[in-house]
C-alpha cells in the first residue's frame, strides 16, 4: 500500500546542494518521488551561534515503506552523508525530517507525526507550500499556506525553482 510523505530536506555544511541533491537521488530509491519544492537560503533557526546558513528544500515521496522504517531510511541516509548527532540543532551536512506521513498521527518520541515543530518554521512551510499550499495539518487542518501566513517568511529567499538537475 502506497502512502504520501512530505519529507524536508536541510544542509548548511560542506557543499549543501550536492548533498541535497543526492538526497534526493537516494530517496527515489524508497519510493516515487512526485514533487520537489523550490530551494531556499534561509538562516539557522536555533543552535550554535555563527553557523553559515542552509539550503532548504521538501518533496512528496510516495512510498511503501510503514512511517518507522521511512524514519530509518531517512537517519539512514544522513549517516551516510556524514551526519553526526551530538548536539541539538547543529549545522549538518544533510538534514532529512519525515513532516508527514499520509494523516498519520503519532505522539511516540521515536516519531512524532506530523513533525512537531513544522507547523511552525518558516524554512519548512515555504517549501511545503511549494509543494501543496492547500496541504493541511492533519491536527489542526490549517493549511501550509495559511501556517506561512501566519508565521512569516522573513529569513528565507527562494533560490532556484529547478534545482535537482
Amino acid at each position: 500500500m502506497s502512502h504520501s510523505a512530505f519529507i524536508a530536506l536541510g544542509a548548511n555544511l560542506g557543499e549543501p546542494l550536492v548533498a541535497l541533491r543526492r538526497a534526493v537521488d537516494e530517496l527515489r530509491t524508497l519510493g516515487t518521488v512526485e514533487a520537489v519544492s523550490a530551494l531556499y537560503r534561509t538562516a539557522p533557526v536555533g543552535g550554535p551561534s555563527g553557523q553559515p546558513d542552509y539550503l532548504n528544500a521538501a518533496l512528496r515521496l510516495d512510498t511503501d515503506l510503514t512511517a518507522a522504517a521511512l524514519l530509518a531510511a531517512l537517519h539512514a541516509a544522513e549517516a551516510r552523508a556524514g551526519r553526526e548527532r551530538s548536539r541539538r540543532w547543529e549545522a549538518r551536512v544533510l538534514d532529512l525530517d519525515l513532516i508527514l506521513y499520509g494523516d498519520q498521527v503519532s505522539g511516540d518520541l521515536a516519531l512524532t507525526l506530523p513533525h512537531p515543530r513544522a507547523w511552525e518554521r518558516a524554512f519548512v512551510l515555504a517549501p511545503l507550500a511549494d509543494l501543496d499550499p492547500a496541504l493541511p495539518h492533519p491536527v489542526t487542518g490549517e493549511t501550509a499556506a495559511q501556517a506561512l501566513a501566519r508565521v512569516g517568511p522573513g529569513g528565507i529567499e527562494q533560490v532556484s525553482p529547478t534545482w535537482t538537475q
